[in-house]
């Protein structure tokens, strides 16, 4: 079984007592355009055998990375979201940090279902994205990775968006209904904002999903669902970690990577994965 940063572990921090729990989620059953996701956690895994121990001045891995066997993504999609989310739930009720890699997005469901569960807490998703997945259902499917934005809003949860570039009326629509917060990519990217500041009433605890499709292109064309215009890769990361500041990260996903066979957006991937480890920390 693969490892998140085999290389550079020692015996006590790949413990399953590590603040981080790294859960692979190879699933891809409602993907609209682009194929590949299913094999993005394995990508990423390898990947980061690559990384090094130190990460914007940190050392993540220094409290301590868990990986788990990949989660079975077989049979209907409301059961194999049932699956991930007692896997987060198990580690936010240790103490522990999940970290879901994806496989397409509509497993963030499971995961952030998993871990509300287990906190019982109000809590918000800063979410990275071309796209604002805020559709009702897509192609028949409530459980679309277009969708589970709209599933987890309508459950409650806030959310803040950064770098869309793509929706419909219906998502312009849920937006305003369902309180989301929002900077597009047009404008983040034209004015190149680093910082936002989240609304004062949005929630102290905070789930980070990070869709690569937010990346332009150009930095991340590994991808089902490519859109122009997108951020860039340290102006993502800089505003994930700006919305952390003053609150706490308590579960992440990096989700839609879809190798091409260029280990270069693979490591990319990865190295999202580790930079958000620090973030959370």
């Amino acid at each position: 079984m693969s490892i998140f940063l085999d290389s550079e572990l020692t015996k006590a921090e790949r413990s399953q007592y590590a603040l981080f729990r790294v859960i692979p989620m190879p699933l891809e059953r409602t993907v609209s355009y682009g194929a590949g996701t299913k094999a993005g956690p394995q990508a990423i895994l390898e990947a980061s055998d690559e990384l090094e121990r130190l990460c914007n001045g940190s050392e993540p891995c220094a409290r301590g990375i868990f990986t788990e066997p990949a989660v079975n993504c077989d049979g209907p999609l409301p059961e194999v979201m049932e699956r991930l989310a007692l896997r987060t739930e198990a580690a936010v009720s240790a103490g522990q940090i999940p970290v879901t890699l994806g496989g397409e997005h509509s497993l963030t469901y499971g995961a952030v279902m998993g871990v509300a569960r287990a906190l019982g807490k109000p809590i918000g998703i800063v979410q990275i994205d071309a796209h604002a997945d805020l559709r009702i259902a897509y192609q028949g499917e409530a459980h679309s990775h277009a969708s589970v934005m709209h599933l987890l809003s309508e459950q409650g949860i806030r959310i803040a968006q950064f770098g869309v570039r793509a929706l419909c009326q219906q998502e312009v629509d849920s937006r305003a209904r369902n309180n989301v917060f929002f900077r597009d990519a047009e404008d983040l990217v034209t004015t190149n904002t680093l910082a936002v500041d989240l609304p004062e009433d949005f929630p102290e605890l905070i789930y980070v999903s990070f869709d690569v499709d937010g990346l332009d292109p150009a930095q991340m064309p590994a991808t089902g669902t490519p859109v122009p215009g997108g951020l860039g890769f340290y102006q993502a990361l800089r505003l994930v970690e700006h919305a952390l500041k003053g609150r706490k990260c308590i579960g992440l996903d990096v989700v839609e990577l879809a190798p091409d066979g260029n280990a270069a957006w693979d490591f990319t991937a990865a190295q999202i994965v580790y930079r958000l480890m620090a973030a959370a920390i």
